[in-house]
């Protein structure tokens, strides 16, 4: 399977910061009454791959109630994203989140959700919701899966498996997105047949490489010559991969799979794409009669 980065996984960890909370369907926050104020963290933070613990503790309980979980941010589109919902008794679960989701139970008022597996599209706004029909309220709480902390960092945008596109920043600069803090930036659901971008793919592992035969080649006689060395034509996300985890570095340009043309940098420098950043570097998807570049080759 082709991929772009593995995405190690390692325990999870919070962060410290004063917590939020706002009260359900009014628009200044006020005290709460049955829940408890997250005092040590309203923001977590953990790895994909792990399962994190999203807190929500009631102070007691009303005589009826209900508590409802729900991603928030980022919106989807035209229904209301539940995750989990119980009346203390039973829990349902909803939608692509729910088969992973489960409620703590640490104590006899601990309401706190449990998400394992975490994924990519996991990150995002969470609100813990208790109804009973008078004083309903909420807090909320975020969390941020931090898949990019393992060297992802990215300025094209891709797509991700629930039809949005995103794409994941280390180190922000004006050139990739404004001086913003690092972590996924987020174009939403876009059109997935109008509109084009780069994937983003997984695997954990490979067992081949990618080697450079010089040509020039027009994209049939790419093909060829790889077939001719007991190889195929290399697809982009075996470029990606042999970029960064074997270090390929090549400045010629070569033909892939998808027909774009496309070389490897480690080491930038002037004479070779004149960028000052690593990376896989694209010339577009010429004519594939032109004869003008060699091919990678993948075996």
């Amino acid at each position: 399977m082709d991929f772009i980065a593995v995405l190690v996984i390692s325990a999870c960890f919070f962060s410290w910061i004063s917590a939020k909370y706002h009260h359900h369907n009014q628009d200044k926050d006020k005290e709460l009454k049955y829940l408890l104020e997250p005092l040590v963290y309203a923001e977590v933070t953990a790895r994909r791959g792990h399962a994190v613990v999203l807190p929500c503790v009631m102070k007691f309980k009303p005589p009826h109630y209900r508590v409802k979980w729900t991603k928030i941010e980022p919106p989807s589109q035209g229904v209301e994203n539940i995750v989990l919902i119980t009346n203390g008794n039973a829990d349902k679960q909803y939608g692509s989140v729910g088969p992973r989701a489960s409620l703590l139970r640490a104590h006899n008022l601990d309401v706190s959700l449990r998400l394992t597996d975490l994924e990519l599209e996991d990150d995002g706004s969470y609100r813990c919701e208790l109804i009973n029909g008078i004083e309903d309220e909420s807090v909320i709480i975020r969390l941020r899966i931090e898949a990019w902390t393992e060297g992802l960092d990215w300025c094209n945008a891709g797509w991700l498996s629930d039809g949005t596109v995103n794409y994941p920043v280390l180190h922000p600069r004006p050139a990739c997105g404004g001086d913003l803090l690092s972590g996924i930036r987020s174009y939403g659901p876009r059109h997935k047949t109008r509109e084009h971008y780069d994937a983003f793919c997984f695997t954990s592992t490979t067992k081949g490489s990618v080697f450079f035969i010089p040509g020039p080649f027009s994209f049939a006689e790419a093909e060829r010559a790889c077939k001719r060395d007991g190889a195929s034509i290399a697809k982009v996300g075996q470029i990606y991969s042999s970029w960064k985890f074997q270090q390929l570095d090549h400045c010629d340009g070569g033909w892939l799979q998808d027909g774009s043309v496309r070389f490897p940098i480690i080491n930038p420098r002037e004479h070779c794409g004149g960028i000052a950043e690593p990376g896989v570097r694209s010339f577009g998807y010429p004519s594939k009669s032109l004869r003008l570049y060699g091919a990678y080759c993948y075996r």
